[in-house]
């Protein structure tokens, strides 16, 4: 694995061979690129959540998220305003559009949860989190909350899926 600069080329530059494509394209079902193709077969397999779940990939991308959803969240009173702008900052962030009532109550009560479990589990937290800084608007339980609201909008069927 790279490492510095070089630790996110992987993204932009995948290296593609014609025989044995990246593992996870093929998971998202990848056109062979042998033939031209006009329309993408499209699938919903376990396989591609635990992809989704557990790939380094997408847990970096989500924990960057994390970080960018409370890099842009002001500095608040009262933990229901902030909790409020984390889901709607994360919904618009992950699939573009406004959060709805449910998905405000379901998300709000995931990242308060959580924001409870890291205020205990200062260890579980920085694991989450993983390497690097966080914003300095933000403690590192919260951080490690808005990571799980980011790992479960990127873990939709909508996220990955275009319509």
């Amino acid at each position: 694995m790279s490492t510095g600069g070089d630790r996110y080329r992987r993204g932009l530059y995948t290296f593609f061979q014609r025989t044995v494509p990246y593992p996870m394209l093929v998971t998202f079902d990848v056109p062979d690129s042998n033939a031209a193709c006009t329309r993408r077969e499209r699938s919903n397999t376990p396989l591609q959540a635990l992809t989704l779940w557990n790939d380094p990939v997408f847990v970096e991308c989500a924990q960057g998220l994390g970080r960018r959803l409370l890099d842009s969240v002001p500095m608040v009173a009262g933990i229901d305003q902030r909790t409020r702008l984390v889901v709607d900052r994360a919904v618009r962030h992950g699939l573009g559009r406004e959060a709805g009532r449910i998905e405000h109550q379901v998300l709000g009560d995931l990242y308060r949860d959580n924001l409870k479990r890291y205020w205990a589990d200062e260890v579980s937290a920085r694991q989450v989190v993983g390497p690097g800084k966080w914003p300095h608007t933000a403690s590192l339980a919260e951080v490690a909350a808005a990571v799980g609201v980011a790992r479960v909008i990127m873990n939709l069927d909508e996220f990955i899926t275009r319509e």
